[in-house]
């Protein structure tokens, strides 16, 4: 495992403005297609800015190449490559597991995440083939990627079982104990190919099957893809009713990174791109003796963080959780390149990113996180505070439940707590503040337990 010490390389120039000549030179959709074609140089962005005490700096960087294992700009003090033998595909890592690096409190590490999309049963687990039917070189899918899909065996992949993150850890930080807080600042974030994939799956996302009722507000023929394309009876991943976008990412104008899809036979849409890890994690269950227990699945949010889906955690942000375990055991996986708020399709835009964060230990008593924290995660942006609600975040303990009135209530209840314990705000009037000024936005409905946060602008108080 690699710990030698790294530091940001020296800057380079920035390409933005050559990449817009070639735009303007090829047109819209042949620059996307050149892109794929000659290495995808400038079309690569990152987000760059300050931990969430400070003003972001807005600057953006591109890597200015495909982020192979090891390879580019490396941000962080310790650097964590995806190593088939250390991953977890989709599980957490156990109280307990042993850590594949270390880092001092308040230091930063490198991580090199990897997408499921493309290495997934149900897309016939061979990335470099996956992506090749559309048009992707061999040299701009990921070495890891690929590995990972050919050679996993810590345990059997079971399709229907599993969850499909390729979780990265876990990550040992020096001085965390349980009762603590862990802070999990992203500082950057770099996509490390030029493309993603959104994917819809039947029996999964806001339109599934599962989500039928007797009184027919959705209907069979409503159902995101249709049933008939289901296939599940076949046990076999390949003939399931999955549905996978490739989205190619670009320079836009002015230098933005967007993601493109057609619009129609003639047309595109495009939107910011917005990196960030939808899993963040400590290590909460002591009591799986499997490595693929289904207390441990990926998919479900928990007290723990987990898969939590909140697309204001990117750069510039700060993801409060819990410690259980000695060394917190901070694992990151499902890095997305955007997704909207409710995460409708199932995927958000998935895409393999290079996260660089700062790791730092709260102790109850310090200040330095907020107090709902030390029982349940916590999000904090430059100009936010984002008390979090989950619907039933002990992950799948018996059962789970996806009721987003539940998951309102309890987000309604941390945000309380927050505003009186923190900001010494009487509970009735911070009840009718939530009610007057604050937004609770739907974080995702396709985890099984679905999430939603609170958005309290920092500027209201004085």
């Amino acid at each position: 495992m690699t710990t030698t010490p790294h530091h940001p390389p020296t800057d380079r120039p920035d390409p933005a403005a050559a990449a817009e000549l070639l735009e303007r030179g090829l047109g819209r959709r042949a620059f996307v297609r050149a892109a794929l074609a000659v290495g995808a140089a400038t079309a690569a962005g990152v987000a760059t800015a300050a931990p969430a005490a400070a003003t972001p700096t807005g600057r953006t960087r591109l890597p200015g190449e495909v982020l192979q294992p090891g390879k580019g700009p490396i941000d962080g003090d310790v650097y964590l490559p995806s190593q088939v033998d250390q991953v977890y595909w989709g599980y957490l890592p156990r109280v307990g597991d042993s850590p594949v690096v270390r880092v001092r409190s308040g230091r930063t590490i490198t991580v090199d995440t990897v997408s499921h999309e493309g290495l997934l049963e149900d897309q016939g687990r061979d990335p470099a083939a996956w992506f090749g039917g559309r048009g992707v070189p061999r040299d701009q899918v990921l070495d890891d990627a690929v590995t990972i899909a050919r050679s996993y065996g810590r345990h059997r992949r079971d399709f229907d079982a599993d969850g499909p993150h390729v979780v990265t850890g876990p990550v040992f930080v020096e001085g965390a104990a349980p009762g603590d807080v862990l802070k999990i600042e992203p500082l950057t974030a770099l996509p490390r190919v030029p493309y993603g994939v959104v994917s819809s799956r039947h029996g999964k996302g806001a339109l599934s099957a599962a989500f039928l009722t007797p009184r027919g507000e959705l209907t069979a023929e409503e159902v995101m893809p249709p049933v008939a394309t289901d296939g599940r009876a076949t046990k076999d991943p390949m003939r399931y009713g999955n549905v996978s976008h490739f989205t190619p990412i670009s320079r836009g104008r002015g230098g933005t990174t967007v993601a493109t899809l057609p619009r129609g036979r003639t047309g595109a849409v495009s939107w910011p791109v917005s990196p960030f890890a939808g899993l963040m994690a400590v290590a909460t269950v002591g009591n799986a003796t499997a490595i693929n227990d289904p207390l441990l699945n990926s998919i479900p949010p928990t007290l723990g963080g987990g898969n939590i889906d909140v697309n204001l955690l990117t750069v510039g942000s700060a993801f409060y959780v819990p410690v259980v375990a000695e060394g917190a055991l901070f694992s990151v996986g499902d890095p997305h390149m955007s997704m909207g708020s409710g995460e409708a399709a199932l995927t958000a835009l998935e895409g393999s990113l290079r996260l660089t964060f700062r790791l730092t230990v709260c102790k109850e008593g310090s200040q330095d996180a907020p107090s709902v924290a030390f029982r349940y995660p916590f999000g904090e942006t430059p100009d936010l505070w984002v008390p979090i609600g989950l619907s039933d975040p002990d992950g799948s303990r018996d059962g789970q439940g996806s009721d987003l009135d539940t998951a309102n209530r309890r987000a309604t209840l941390n945000a309380l707590d927050f505003l009186q314990d923190d900001l010494g705000m009487d509970r009735s009037v911070a009840y009718a503040y939530l009610s007057a000024a604050v937004d609770f936005t739907v974080s995702q409905v396709v985890d099984r337990t679905v999430g939603v946060h609170a958005v309290i602008p920092k500027s209201h108080f004085r």
